[in-house]
């Protein structure tokens, strides 16, 4: 005798047709039914094909970091950039800031806009600036004790946009704390990483955000 039978596992619908024989009483053990053939349904099949589909991607969304910058405005007309060298004018001078900012923001630039880097001074944004400040104060005490300082970093950025021919200035300015019982130099090396990658990021926000 041939039976039919509906399994559903998961979201699959399986019709299983088997073959039972008996031994001629009812109450009788049936022999182990074999499993003759499974028609799947094509729509099933579908859906779950489709969900294998979305659970992949969700998978590997998780697995990776996905990484957004912020929206950058550059008018579509603009096409090239010219990036100075950021000069250090600050009483005291890191002589390592000046040209690891300088070459930071020139690969921010360069990977994150769609702008031909060129030495040409017909660029049609040129970008130049200075450090202005670099100087250690005071930001926390302890038993009348200096505990806490501060290293302020201030970098004046001038943008000459030669096509509307206008020039647009301003000034970026960070604070980085460290223990006070490191020394100057100390605190330089431990904080170099976070100093060129903010200031950077601060001055790129700047140039190519809304106006």
């Amino acid at each position: 005798m041939i039976l039919r039978n509906n399994i559903k596992v998961g979201s699959m619908k399986y019709e299983v047709r088997s073959i039972s024989q008996t031994h001629g009483r009812r109450n009788d053990c049936e022999q182990p039914v074999r499993i003759d053939e499974v028609n799947l349904s094509k729509e099933n099949t579908f859906l779950n094909s489709v969900f294998l589909l979305l659970a992949t991607i969700i998978l590997l969304l998780s697995s990776c970091k996905v990484y957004t910058f912020r929206d950058i405005s550059i008018p579509p007309e603009v096409k090239t950039v010219k990036i100075g060298f950021i000069e250090n004018k600050a009483r005291y001078v890191n002589p390592q800031l000046s040209p690891q900012l300088t070459d930071k923001l020139q690969q921010k630039i360069t990977n994150q806009t769609r702008l031909t880097r060129t030495n040409s001074d017909d660029a049609h944004y040129q970008v130049s600036g200075f450090i202005a400040e670099d100087f250690i104060s005071t930001a926390g005490i302890s038993n009348q004790t200096a505990a806490i300082n501060r290293l302020t970093i201030t970098v004046h950025i001038t943008l000459f946009r030669s096509l509307e021919n206008k020039t647009d200035e301003f000034d970026i300015s960070r604070n980085f704390d460290f223990n006070a019982s490191l020394s100057r130099n100390q605190a330089e090396q431990l904080l170099r990483d976070e100093i060129i990658r903010t200031m950077t990021d601060e001055i790129f926000n700047r140039l190519f955000s809304n106006w």
